[in-house]
């Protein structure tokens, strides 16, 4: 695999004071479904990602003792992106999100995504999907800010299938809120949908879990 580039924590501008601080959990509750696996199907095709899939039967085994979502997902990385280089990749998740925008996302999320940004307020979306994929999503959304699960490159700039920290779920998104925003954040609001939210809606005022229910028209 050869030696890995220095790992370089992304620096986030925090809010104002008295700005509320709005976190939105991404795949799920913005979107209808899991982003990153729609992206790696999009991106191998029906047939690719059935073969890829096939191959992944021993993770899948492994998680199904352990539970451990983020080393399946890391082998779905491997197994699928594994020598992609950044540069590409980028490329791809602008196309994707291009692409799939109109039948990904929530329109009464949205709604509430845009009502927040019409109050002022700081809004970060903290999702497990890598951030990588993720950002052309949040650029488009007009985010303040996006912490998700990190993805290692080598000197090359090529993918090698290994996370840089945790995959960005569960304590891990509370951690990632307290490194981006002190060890006292406090969120204004939170939304997300499954168990993996639950620590991040439980620093928040004003926790919203499965609110979101629309489906793109």
């Amino acid at each position: 695999m050869g030696n890995l580039a220095p790992l370089r924590q992304p620096q986030v501008l925090g809010p104002a004071p008295g700005q509320p601080l709005v976190a939105f959990d991404f795949d799920g509750t913005l979107t209808v479904r899991d982003s990153f696996t729609d992206f790696l199907r999009w991106r191998v095709g029906a047939v690719g990602y059935l073969f890829g899939m096939a191959r992944l039967t021993p993770a899948a085994l492994s998680y199904l003792r352990t539970k451990d979502r983020g080393a399946i997902k890391a082998a779905a990385v491997a197994e699928f992106l594994d020598g992609v280089d950044r540069k590409t990749l980028k490329g791809l998740a602008e196309t994707y999100a291009e692409q799939a925008w109109s039948r990904l996302m929530r329109p009464d999320a949205l709604a509430c995504w845009n009502d927040w940004g019409a109050k002022g307020a700081h809004r970060v979306i903290v999702t497990a999907s890598p951030e990588i994929t993720v950002a052309p999503f949040a650029r488009r959304l007009g985010a303040e800010a996006l912490l998700g699960t990190r993805l290692v490159f080598d000197h090359d700039d090529r993918i090698t299938g290994a996370f840089a920290g945790e995959n960005c779920r569960g304590c891990e998104k509370v951690t990632r809120l307290k490194a981006a925003y002190g060890d006292d954040v406090r969120l204004t609001a939170a939304y997300g949908d499954t168990s993996g939210d639950t620590e991040m809606l439980a620093i928040a005022d004003r926790p919203g879990f499965q609110v979101f229910t629309g489906r793109p028209g």
